[in-house]
């Protein structure tokens, strides 16, 4: 069978090493937030502009094992995941029963326009490769409501680099792009955002990571 554009081949590639991970993923990570003060206080600032401009549901697109996710709902905002791969989802559910998780692929988002109050992309655009950025942040300005705030995490840096292993020693086969705040900032100008609010920090989750909080026009 034709594998299709090469859409479909990092996008499989993602699928497959995160249902490969997805319980070591889960252990590693799940406590992180407690280690990361800076990271917990823009997601508040998110939530606090959700719930400003009357609440809704926001969608954690990439959500993973959904500590994410779970720690918004736990800030009062109505959080919900969507994965690309099944094995996150099915371990998402597992560990936070009751809150909603689906599978979908942030290139083509299951979702009505113009539906959501907020949207957060956690470490989830870091695998997507820059020619299909605009395309997924497209999507992201599609389903929000104008006015929505968007929260982007990222690796922060200039290189790209091919993840084989990792989370337990689990073969892998993703690539890993770390970007500068310029950057993305000028991808969501040309798609419809607004960037608000941008920090550096070394923490937990990266070595050097990048928070960037925009809103859709």
């Amino acid at each position: 069978m034709d594998t299709g554009p090469s859409t479909d081949r990092w996008l499989a590639d993602t699928r497959i090493s995160y249902d490969t991970v997805a319980a070591s993923y889960a252990d590693q990570t799940r406590h992180l937030l407690d280690e990361t003060p800076e990271e917990r206080a823009v997601l508040a600032m998110f939530a606090e502009r959700v719930r400003a401009a009357g609440g809704g549901p926001v969608a954690d697109v990439g959500c993973g094992p959904g500590r994410i996710t779970a720690h918004l709902r736990r800030s009062g905002v109505d959080a919900f995941g969507i994965d690309l791969s099944p094995g996150m989802v099915e371990v998402a559910r597992r560990e936070h029963p009751g809150l909603r998780f689906e599978v979908g692929s942030m290139t083509e988002l299951d979702l009505a326009d113009g539906t959501t109050a907020g949207l957060v992309a956690w470490y989830s655009l870091i695998h997507v490769p820059d020619g299909e950025v605009g395309a997924v942040l497209g999507q992201f300005r599609r389903v929000l409501r104008p006015g929505a705030p968007l929260l982007l995490a990222f690796h922060v840096g200039d290189e790209s680099q091919l993840k084989t292993q990792g989370y337990g020693g689990h073969p892998m086969n993703v690539h890993v792009h770390r970007r500068r705040h310029s950057r993305l900032t000028a991808w969501l100008d040309e798609a419809g955002f607004d960037a608000e609010d941008h920090r550096t920090l070394t923490s937990a989750e990266s070595r050097l990571g990048g928070l960037l909080l925009a809103r859709r026009r």
